[in-house]
């Protein structure tokens, strides 16, 4: 199925790529940098990278921001915040939170990808309090609970 999304591509990001997935069966798409002038991002610290555009999600769907393996791994270039969610009724820009948690610094140029959008059915729900949880074999087990090796 092929959701129809509304896009609008801001002024400062004429001439750039709108997202698009890399191939076939690709589940994100690649957001670019929307910058004017390169960004120096040093170890340790945060920025955000404008993409230059913004959408209209229809109700029932959020979009989320994720980090490229390969700057994580090449440059420990990630997301400051895990994963960026754009919420179905947000109409501004859409911003990349980037950390740089290498050891150098990191610079970003105009046009490069630096993240993707994956876009995500989200389902609302309703909560039902109650006393007593239904019994699990896990339970209330928590951080490593389950172990690490089959």
């Amino acid at each position: 199925m092929t959701v129809r999304i509304a896009i609008r591509r801001l002024p400062h990001a004429e001439g750039l790529p709108l997202p698009a997935y890399a191939t076939e069966q690709s589940a994100g798409m690649d957001l670019y940098a929307a910058v004017t002038d390169p960004v120096v991002v040093a170890p340790g610290e945060r920025a955000v990278i404008p993409s230059g555009i913004a959408i209209a999600l229809p109700p029932g769907y959020e979009a989320q921001v994720r980090a490229r393996s390969g700057l994580a791994l090449r440059y420990g270039i990630c997301m400051a915040n895990g994963v960026g969610t754009i919420d179905a009724d947000y109409r501004g820009e859409i911003g990349v939170l980037l950390l740089n948690a290498g050891r150098e610094p990191f610079t970003i140029t105009r046009g490069m990808r630096i993240a993707q959008l994956v876009i995500a059915r989200c389902e609302r729900i309703a909560w039902v309090e109650c006393e007593l949880l239904d019994e699990t074999a896990r339970g209330a087990g928590g951080f490593g609970s389950t172990g690490t090796t089959p």
